[in-house]
């Protein structure tokens, strides 16, 4: 499949092919399920404290004849605590228990529970190839609510990366045919329900996603505009492409971010970027360990302290060695 290049002016400068990745059938269940997982990594665990409800002394004895026990008149076994009391016999208050006022709760959160859930590495793969694909087909893009010009899907040149200010971007945005795009994500709602008193009141829709090959000026260019998402190819994933987990999300690649996909085969079952960095460090420890045994047996083992017989047999040796010395200059003489 071929797209049209088109430059900061709307001009267009060529066509370029798309990689495979483009090509993925759909698959709505597999995208599904890898937003899921990232939305589940990203959830802040809760629970409440593990002592709250149990801080009362609340222990009552249920035998005959015991001090502060309930035993023979009438009362059930719920844990109390005193109020106050006459003689043997007290006024008591229900605690501890989950059916008391202030008792522990019977089954609460825990902040220990493990939200995440796992997914396959080529499960994963396959779900962002398949929302990649959905970002190439227009009908699907209407159908998610995006309203895009007639000459999308296309290609923008690496100008873009040298765009600083969101106004110059506005204009550019607008030549290319995305007036109607803007104004429908500028639009927010208030949030329903008590997520308006939790710091999220208004509700904005997802626009438009832009994606390079390295981090330049039009991500502070495209950070102001409300529903604008910019990234790095190798960061995409399947939340970006497919917010909400509807694919079709409408996204503009720069000439350089698909040649990078198409060389690196980014997403790919043949991508090898992070095993190859993995075998290079497994590589090095290898050569150290046969470094290791190749070293004679005697090299290894650690220098002995010479004997007491060793030193005084190796001083005379040295004294008769300066002797000779002194001998052999008084002949040369």
């Amino acid at each position: 499949m071929k797209l049209k290049i088109f430059t900061k002016d709307a001009t267009e400068k060529g066509t370029i092919e798309l990689p495979v990745q483009f090509s993925e059938p759909s698959r709505k269940d597999l995208v599904k399920r890898a937003v899921l997982a990232i939305q589940a990594r990203n959830r802040t665990p809760y629970g409440t404290k593990p002592m709250a409800g149990k801080r009362a002394s609340a222990y009552v004895s249920k035998r005959r004849r015991d001090f502060k026990g309930t035993y023979g008149i009438g009362q059930s076994r719920t844990p109390r605590k005193a109020t106050s009391r006459n003689g043997t016999r007290f006024n008591f208050v229900g605690a501890f228990a989950p059916q008391t006022v202030g008792g522990r709760q019977a089954h609460p959160p825990k902040a220990s529970k493990i939200w995440e859930q796992k997914i396959n590495e080529t499960e994963n793969r396959k779900a962002i190839r398949s929302a990649l694909s959905s970002t190439m087909m227009q009908d699907v893009v209407k159908t998610r609510g995006h309203k895009v010009p007639s000459s999308y899907p296309f290609i923008i040149a690496d100008d873009f990366d040298l765009v600083k200010k969101t106004a110059d971007l506005r204009k550019i945005l607008l030549k290319l045919g995305f007036k109607d795009e803007l104004e429908r994500a500028a639009v927010s709602k208030i949030r329903p329900g008590k997520g308006k008193s939790r710091g999220r009141k208004h509700k904005t829709k997802k626009s438009i996603l832009f994606v390079t090959s390295k981090e330049s000026d039009l991500f502070l260019a495209a950070n102001n505009f409300p529903g604008v998402d910019i990234a790095i190819v190798e960061d995409l994933n399947a939340e970006l492409l497919a917010p909400g987990a509807q694919v079709g999300r409408a996204t503009l690649f720069t000439e350089s971010a698909v040649k990078k996909l198409a060389e690196k085969k980014l997403f790919t079952s043949d991508y090898k970027g992070v095993v190859e960095k993995k075998a290079k460090v497994v590589v090095a420890l290898v050569k150290e360990k046969n470094e290791k045994k190749t070293k004679p047996a005697t090299a290894l083992l650690p220098k002995k302290a010479p004997t007491k017989d060793a030193a005084k047999s190796a001083k005379p040796e040295k004294e008769s060695e300066i002797k000779l010395t002194e001998k052999s200059k008084e002949d040369k003489q």
